[in-house]
């Protein structure tokens, strides 16, 4: 990998360190400002839940933009309207204005500088032989900012109260626009064996009649419904079990430090097996991860380690899929396509967030998202293994 594809990775990991590391905290401002504003939680898990669909909707449009602008000029709106939303919403501080700041701004700043946007990037800057390693890198990137992130919320969150800690973090948000410069260097000659460019029109047509790239729609989906739920309602859940505070910062903390190894390592395994039967394995572990974390008593300890055990299961699902989307049609208009189904992805965690918020606030207990989950996990393990995760016939222009 040469110069200009670590410059832009480099970019890349610094940018999803901050917005990621960001978006993972909200999950800990769930009970304050549930009592604060005195309203109940499902009118917060809307706000998040929104965010969450926002994200989704909004990525293949700035996935459509990034390919065809470039990915400079997204990361440099996104970073200012992450920063905005943040601000504004210290003085909107209502059900209404968090679900139009957190929720609405912060989804669409969330898709300008995050993955679809960073992945896009990065899958033009590096060779192909690198490009899934990479990419796992980026994950493995975003999870340390889960790591970094939220302990540091947690404690401005405990001295400094919900505003001020917003006000910090709009701070950090803002480092976001520079580093989106580095996203814009030329990007690395198309590799030999590489997808040629058919054409937008044509490889959107492709990916709308392959199979394969629906069950990979369907697979992120069941992605998104676990990692939003978990991210926004841990803290909640581990709170009504009686856990202490560092407890639910811990447990969110070890997400993102085991996330780290767990994305490292399913990039360095994508390039060596099969995309697809990985995340098939990775779905079922999730499940059974679940499974005894239901099953034994809550403690600190069992807390913490379920933190690790899902962590490390969180978001290898990113750097697997996404390579799979570039082995099917190249990377051209990877921003998109993989857009598109990180929109599946965010639809599943609309659900995960909001509906674990009516649930709790209907039967007082989180059960039935636990054992959805579940059932979720087997589904998606099963529909990984009929895609072909290789490239897909399209009608294409030569390459010159």
């Amino acid at each position: 990998m040469g110069r200009t594809g670590w410059i832009v990775l480099s970019a890349g990991i610094f940018m999803l360190i901050i917005a990621m590391g960001i978006r993972q905290s909200f999950g800990i401002f769930v009970p304050v400002l549930s009592m604060e504003l005195d309203v109940g939680r499902q009118s917060i898990s809307l706000a998040l839940a929104l965010q969450n669909l926002l994200w989704g909707v909004a990525q293949p449009v700035t996935g459509y933009f990034a390919d065809r602008w470039g990915a400079v000029r997204m990361g440099v709106i996104g970073g200012i309207l992450y920063a905005g939303a943040l601000i504004l919403a210290q003085a909107w501080g209502s059900p209404l204005g968090l679900q139009m700041t957190i929720g609405i701004m912060v989804g669409v700043a969330l898709a300008g500088t995050t993955y679809g946007t960073v992945l896009g990037a990065v899958g033009k800057a590096v060779p192909a032989e690198k490009r899934t390693m990479a990419f796992g890198i980026c994950t493995a990137a975003g999870s340390f900012g889960m790591f970094a992130v939220v302990p540091g919320a947690q404690a401005l969150l405990d001295i400094l109260g919900w505003s001020m800690a917003f006000t910090v973090m709009a701070a950090a948000a803002v480092l976001m626009v520079p580093l989106s410069f580095g996203l814009g260097l030329k990007s690395a000659p198309v590799a030999v064996g590489a997808v040629a460019d058919a054409g937008m029109g044509p490889t959107v047509r492709a990916a709308r009649k392959s199979g394969s790239y629906w069950l990979l729609n369907a697979g992120f989906f069941v992605c998104g419904f676990h990692v939003a739920f978990v991210a926004a309602h841990l803290p909640a859940f581990l709170r009504d079990q009686g856990m202490a505070t560092s407890v639910t910062a811990w447990s969110l903390a070890m997400i993102g430090l085991f996330n780290i190894f767990g994305s490292y390592l399913m990039g360095v395994l994508g390039q060596r097996y099969s995309p697809r039967i990985l995340l098939s394995i990775l779905y079922l572990a999730r499940g059974v991860v679940i499974v005894l974390f239901i099953a034994l008593p809550v403690t600190p300890l069992t807390a913490i380690a379920f933190g690790a055990g899902i962590g490390f299961l969180w978001l290898g699902t990113v750097p697997l899929t996404s390579g799979i989307v570039a082995r099917m049609f190249g990377v051209r208009y990877m921003s998109m396509l993989y857009g598109f189904v990180f929109m599946f992805h965010q639809i599943g965690a609309f659900i995960g967030v909001w509906g674990a918020g009516w649930a709790y606030d209907l039967l007082g207990s989180y059960d039935i998202i636990w054992w959805s989950s579940i059932a979720l996990a087997i589904f998606a393990g099963i529909v990984h293994l009929p895609i072909r995760d290789q490239a897909v016939a399209i009608e294409r222009r030569a390459v010159a």
